[in-house]
């Protein structure tokens, strides 16, 4: 009995034993995932934060700032980030000079707007820091309305350059409801309420109002081209048109001033090569926040005012 008991002794010891080291095990992994998901986590914070990324060069330098995309309030391009950018550009006792690098197709005539008096103001301040546009692939519409508040613009010879106008667009789902047989049922309180409805037919004093905001908001794009090329513009009938022009082309129209990139105008028009970026980058939770802001509001508005 005494063998046996001690048997079952040792046994149960044994298993106690392997039990405990097994919970010590599960304990460790547990605090090593935890580890790994709290550091993982940390670098996710510090990305969006933007406490990671290249530091700003010390030294004489020209400035960098990207106008990259589609221009709106909840777009890649937006006042709030590039207002920020010029700011800190201009601020900066080591710019010699500032480079707009510009890749846009437009966007809203508000926010263009915005920037393109603010670099005016900021230009004023800082009469001694010359600011460049340069295109690459396209800069059209509102890009260009950015672009023509700079001392010069230079492009690439097959660059997109121009799109001076305005457009206001929908859909109109009159026919097809017609033909499912689907009734339109809607309740205004101010008889232009429901304007450009795309479920009602086109309602012809409504559309001659939009017109005529269209025309104005055409007038003033038309206004600051003009103010921002002067006697540079070599004016044809279909400048102002909604028309596009390969950089080459746009040279000669005197929408441009000549051939070059960033590399080139820092180089050999600011004399300054040394490059520092100073773009405003969303953060991760601002660029949720804005895109889902504007897809909230594109969704319940059906109808885009856009430069271009």
């Amino acid at each position: 009995m005494t063998e046996s008991h001690n048997w079952e002794h040792q046994v149960l010891e044994k298993l106690a034993l392997a039990a405990l080291q097994e919970q010590r095990r599960a304990r460790h992994w547990g605090i090593f995932f935890k580890v790994l998901t709290f550091v993982y986590l940390f670098a996710l914070l510090f990305i969006a934060m933007e406490w990671i990324g290249p530091a700003k060069a010390i030294g004489d330098h020209t400035a960098l700032i990207d106008i990259q995309g589609e221009i709106g309030a909840g777009g890649d391009v937006n006042a709030d980030d590039a207002i920020s950018s010029l700011q800190s550009a201009f601020d900066d006792k080591h710019t010699k000079g500032i480079i707009l690098r510009i890749n846009s197709p437009g966007g809203s005539p508000v926010q263009a707007g915005i920037i393109n008096d603010e670099i005016h103001r900021l230009r004023k301040l800082h009469p001694k820091v010359p600011v460049y546009a340069v295109v690459e692939d396209i800069c059209a519409s509102g890009g260009y309305y950015i672009a023509v508040a700079a001392d010069k613009i230079y492009v690439d010879k097959a660059s997109i350059v121009g799109s001076i106008g305005v457009i206001m667009d929908g859909f109109g789902f009159t026919g097809a409801m017609q033909k499912l047989g689907v009734e339109r049922r809607v309740l205004i309180a101010g008889k232009n309420k429901d304007m450009l409805d795309p479920f009602s037919p086109v309602n012809p004093s409504q559309k001659e109002f939009a017109q005529s905001l269209l025309d104005e908001i055409h007038q003033q794009f038309i206004r600051v081209v003009r103010e921002g090329r002067g006697d540079r513009l070599r004016e044809t009938p279909d400048m102002f048109s909604g028309l596009f022009w390969s950089g080459e082309k746009s040279i000669e129209l005197g929408l441009a001033d000549g051939l070059g990139s960033s590399d080139s105008v820092a180089r050999d028009v600011v004399k300054e090569e040394n490059i520092v970026d100073f773009t405003t980058r969303e953060g991760l939770a601002d660029r949720f926040a804005k895109r889902f802001g504007a897809a909230m509001a594109n969704s319940l508005s059906g109808t885009f005012l856009k430069v271009r």
